[in-house]
């Protein structure tokens, strides 16, 4: 970095993440965080367990009726959860 070059410390801890390969871990966990903001807490209450494997998000919900509609919105939900945490992180979710 040049002298007369400055960036916010958010940027160099950004970058910093990305070169040493923790961006995506960071971002996963942030995922899966944000599913309780995203999808509130009623959802949340049936929600058990929560995985990303190979962007792909597992998701095991204790009530058929509701794993039912979250499928059927599951496209409009990953477009929210990567827009919560303003990063492409999964491309499905699978409930089970």
């Amino acid at each position: 970095m040049k002298r007369g070059e400055t960036k916010s410390i958010a940027d160099l801890v950004r970058e910093m993440c990305r070169e040493e390969g923790l961006e995506t871990p960071l971002n996963e966990y942030r995922l899966i965080q944000a599913w309780s903001q995203v999808l509130g807490p009623a959802v949340q209450s049936y929600t058990k367990e929560l995985n990303i494997h190979n962007q792909v998000l597992y998701v095991k919900v204790t009530s058929s009726v509701l794993r039912h509609e979250l499928f059927m919105n599951r496209k409009s939900l990953v477009h929210r959860l990567n827009n919560h945490v303003k990063a492409q992180v999964i491309t499905d979710i699978i409930f089970r």
